[in-house]
């Protein structure tokens, strides 16, 4: 086995949800990789933060990951974009979550504009935003054609996700992935705004505990607007499907994206 192939199933490795003799395999070449032993112990570490050190959520990632290791599976790229932000988020990354360990803080609670319905959905939007920046690998198709993009999920979705914003200089799009909201498979694109990255989540709508209170007008919708552990976060609902917006670049900015990617035509 080659490096790709082995950090490709690295999560399945730590779950114990692979063949004996496919486990050896990989067992053989992290004892010879030491690059790729390194990333045993960084995935190790990130998961140990997401699912004991921080507080629980409404859906246990190990129930997600189950459900995740049923979906049809996706090579790693190799990295472009990640390579140049990386060096402005990880650090700020790493900050951030050593003060949330170390300091016994509570947050993820309803602000002015978020009810107590829809802060479950807030924390989740948050978390997957985190894995993405701390990922090596966050994107499964990178390019800044969203004509590319959208075709590129026919098949490995079960809906067709419906974004019209196709990005601009503004807003460039970096590319999407392959995600989970809650219980459900969900399409992430990826946008910048100078060195901010912001998740865009596209899924399905149906059965989730939107907030009727509190919204306000966003484009051609209303939305939640929340703070969540120093991120922004929107929330709406536009037909079938349901939209999570997150970053850390300024709201006014950020109020600007979902307003576009919001608008009817």
């Amino acid at each position: 086995m080659n490096c790709d192939d082995v950090r490709s199933e690295l999560l399945h490795y730590q779950r114990g949800q692979l063949s004996t003799l496919h486990r050896n395999d990989i067992r053989v070449h992290l004892e010879a990789c030491p690059a790729c032993a390194h990333e045993v112990k960084a995935e190790a570490m990130l998961t140990e933060t997401l699912e004991r050190r921080l507080p629980p959520h409404a859906a246990p990632l190990g129930l997600k990951r189950r459900l995740a290791a049923q979906w049809p599976r996706t090579s790693p790229r190799k990295p472009s974009w990640w390579a140049r932000w990386r060096l402005f988020v990880v650090p700020a990354l790493a900050t951030a979550t050593v003060l949330l360990i170390a300091v016994p803080i509570h947050y993820g609670q309803p602000g002015p504009f978020q009810s107590d319905r829809s802060a479950s959905m807030v924390t989740e939007a948050v978390t997957n935003h985190l894995r993405l920046l701390s990922s090596q690998h966050p994107l499964d198709i990178e390019s800044g054609n969203m004509h590319q993009v959208k075709p590129w999920y026919e098949g490995r979705l079960d809906f067709a996700p419906v974004v019209r914003f196709l990005g601009d200089q503004e807003f460039p799009l970096a590319g999407g992935a392959i995600g989970y909201f809650l219980d459900r498979k969900a399409a992430v694109f990826v946008f910048h705004r100078r060195l901010h990255a912001i998740s865009l989540i596209v899924f399905p709508a149906r059965g989730l505990p939107w907030s009727r209170r509190g919204l306000v007008p966003v484009g051609a919708v209303r939305a939640s607007v929340s703070d969540d552990r120093g991120f922004h976060v929107i929330l709406w609902r536009q037909g079938e499907q349901g939209y999570a917006l997150i970053s850390d670049v300024d709201l006014p900015e950020l109020m600007q994206l979902a307003a576009r990617l919001s608008a009817n035509s």
